[in-house]
């Protein structure tokens, strides 16, 4: 079993790495689909977001990297209903922290930018 389960999370951490690379869209207002990648930017972090339907909640999974050239970092949670989760990052020396809030309200998962740089159009909703 401990097998399989280096094997699963090898697959989701590269396809993680890819959707990265390949999705060129930054979050903006519109909806997010399960297993539709979504660009996120948060100051110099960039990556990916999307969401699977589990028996447990929805799992949401966040690939983020520093620049080009940083090394890609993977966030997971599975949020119930009216659950919420943040991820945050450090902005540059004398700014404030980039913070991405991710919320589940029934069957609409909400995600937007909190904090510094946050703007009411920087929100996607999905269904």
């Amino acid at each position: 079993m401990k097998y399989f389960n280096r094997s699963a999370t090898a697959r989701n951490f590269i396809g993680g790495l890819a959707a990265i690379y390949l999705t060129t869209t930054p979050l903006h207002a519109g909806e997010l689909s399960a297993m539709a990648g979504e660009s996120i930017d948060l100051g110099r972090f960039h990556g990916v977001v999307y969401f699977t339907s589990e028996n447990d909640g929805f799992r949401v999974v966040a690939t983020i990297a520093d620049g080009e050239a940083g090394l890609p970092m993977r966030f997971s949670a599975t949020l119930a209903d009216n659950h919420t989760t943040t991820i945050s990052v450090p902005g540059e020396l004398g700014e404030a922290a980039h913070s991405l809030e991710i919320s589940r309200s029934g069957d609409k998962l909400t995600v937007k930018e909190v904090g510094f740089a946050s703007s009411p159009e920087m929100q996607a909703t999905a269904e």
